[in-house]
């Protein structure tokens, strides 16, 4: 079972509900918590996010991400994810160096391979292979 955690910064012309919304729409069952730099929240579940992702149909995408987040043989990967994109409910990823931030997105498994595999599988002309 995954741990995801995702943070996410406030700036001063945010509106903290709005940021706040953004992670929700992306991770509805995280439980979110506010603190001084703006939100942290955790979850279990990746299953909103994988829908998502296979609706938009950006699963090469969202799989090469995840791999280059990983970093070798590591059990964590990281990316991040457009605020602004993700208030509208929608997933597009970005680079860390965003003006207004980003919403961090920090998954650990003992099986990453097999976990990417489950959110973001390979494809062949744009279909899921079935494995």
């Amino acid at each position: 079972m995954p741990n995801v955690t995702i943070s996410c910064p406030v700036f001063p012309s945010e509106n903290p509900d709005k940021v706040r919304l953004a992670i929700e729409k992306i991770f509805p069952d995280a439980e979110i918590s506010e603190n001084e730099d703006g939100f942290t929240a955790s979850t279990d579940s990746l299953n909103h996010f994988s829908k998502q992702i296979r609706k938009q149909k950006i699963l090469d995408t969202t799989r090469s991400v995840m791999i280059r987040g990983k970093r070798g043989k590591s059990d964590k990967t990281i990316f991040n994810l457009n605020k602004q994109v993700a208030f509208m409910g929608k997933i597009s990823f970005c680079e860390e160096k965003m003006i207004l931030g980003t919403i961090r997105v920090t998954i650990v498994d003992e099986e990453m391979d097999a976990l990417i595999d489950t959110v973001a599988p390979e494809t062949v002309d744009g279909e899921e292979v079935l494995i």
